[in-house]
């Protein structure tokens, strides 16, 4: 089995989505002793914004035209797609940013919904290739956004789940925190509750 864990926190040591995404990355490592991880901080290492010139080479990687600094990012984006498409699980830590997600990770998303690699668009609409890996997700928010008045606002996990169904993974699971800005006893029964829960979740991954 191969992993890719990624971070997309700012917070450093500070995070809690860090916590929770390297407590599944431990209780997958106990499942699959053997299994291989790969490590990205989107957070630490950032990856520029998708523009013109680094799509163009989704198409037409090392296209002659480009600058030494456009194929350097084209042949980034070809790192980071191949070692999308050769991960079997991938983790996210991913804390809410202003009701959406970290735009470090927006930009690796970006990396990688390469169509004709990832998905592509058939007479029947578009169709993911990525269909069997699994994801999932260490999602953390400051205040209640699975539940309650602010649930309108969470363009966080729907965005994702969308994503990756984009791409075809069906499987895709959250563990979550929330009301971590709420107090120190509510952030620690957050906390609490969402790693109790990890284990259950990442044996329902490979579940039949």
């Amino acid at each position: 089995m191969k992993i890719l864990h990624l971070d997309s926190s700012i917070l450093a040591e500070a995070s809690a989505s860090r916590v929770l995404s390297a407590a599944v990355v431990e209780e997958l490592r106990i499942l699959h002793p053997t299994a291989q991880v790969s490590v990205r901080d989107l957070a630490a290492a950032p990856i520029a914004h998708l523009d013109g010139p680094i799509a163009a080479g989704f198409r037409q990687p090392g296209a002659n035209h480009a600058s030494p600094e456009v194929r350097a990012e084209q042949a980034l984006s070809e790192t980071l797609v191949s070692q999308f498409l050769n991960s079997d699980v991938i983790v996210l830590g991913v804390p809410m940013y202003n009701f959406s997600i970290p735009s470090q990770l927006k930009a690796w998303l970006d990396r990688v919904a390469q169509p004709g690699r990832t998905f592509r668009y058939t007479e029947n609409g578009p169709l993911g290739l990525s269909g069997e890996k699994a994801v999932i997700i260490a999602s953390t928010r400051g205040g209640m956004y699975s539940s309650g008045p602010a649930a309108v606002m969470d363009h966080q996990e729907a965005y994702l789940k969308a994503f990756f169904g984009f791409l075809g993974i069906e499987r895709v699971r959250f563990v979550r925190a929330e009301r971590l800005i709420k107090g120190a006893e509510l952030r620690s029964q957050s906390m609490r509750a969402a790693l109790d829960e990890v284990p259950s979740v990442v044996a329902g991954l490979f579940a039949n």
